[in-house]
């Protein structure tokens, strides 16, 4: 086995919420800014052709308001899955 089993380490709940959360915002911020400035569309359109399927979404016109409300609620999403995650991780990995 390549680690040592005793050295399994309980997870901060906290912590890994907030980096998740944080990671999941900040992911959504950068989708928020490409919308901006006008590449999402061709993004998302690349993305799409990537994955050898015809793009069916169109990009919406930026809103302040909705960028501002995907940012928050990916990262208190992300913060519950990562506080969720960790809980978990701690219950089965009790000595």
């Amino acid at each position: 086995m390549w680690y040592h089993k005793n050295n399994m380490s309980n997870l901060n709940p906290h912590k890994t919420g907030l980096a998740i959360g944080a990671m999941l915002g900040f992911v959504h911020l950068v989708w928020s800014i490409l919308v901006a400035v006008g590449l999402a569309q061709l993004y998302i359109n690349w993305i799409f052709q990537l994955h050898m399927i015809v793009p069916p979404y169109t990009v919406a016109t930026f809103s302040v308001m909705n960028a501002v409300l995907l940012v928050i609620v990916t990262s208190v999403l992300g913060y519950v899955v990562g506080w969720v995650l960790a809980s978990i991780w701690n219950m089965v990995h009790k000595k």
